[in-house]
């Protein structure tokens, strides 16, 4: 598995349709999905844009292998795929909640267990 990450507001989330594939609030404006490659860079990235937002978010944990859109790294360091369309679901093999400190600082994704690290959203038998 090739994982990348992708932080989105809870309540978004969820009013979305889960049959449906993903798509971001801004998916129009910016034309593309903006993740980021590796738990510490992500939890980086978050306290960057959104450590004063004290909306509840997810963390999406993406499959890259199972995107069927075009990703395209736009960063010379590689760090932050796009993703150019909208997301298939199955690519999505988990969403946790971004946990955070009592000042509101965004904590890294918890690791995936590799034995459910194949089920769709983190489901468990």
């Amino acid at each position: 598995m090739d994982l990348t990450f992708h932080l989105v507001p809870q309540a978004y989330f969820d009013a979305l349709d889960p049959h449906a594939d993903y798509v971001p609030r801004d998916f129009a404006r910016d034309g593309f999905i903006h993740c980021t490659d590796g738990a510490e860079e992500m939890a980086r990235t978050a306290n960057r844009y959104y450590k004063s937002d004290a909306e509840s978010h997810y963390y999406l944990y993406i499959d890259k292998t199972r995107v069927h859109a075009s990703i395209r790294y736009d960063d010379a360091a590689r760090i932050y795929p796009h993703i150019y369309g909208a997301l298939n679901r199955d690519a999505i093999v988990a969403v946790r909640a971004a946990r955070r400190d009592a000042d509101g600082t965004f904590l890294a994704p918890e690791t995936l267990l590799d034995k459910f690290a194949n089920l769709s959203y983190g489901k468990r038998p």
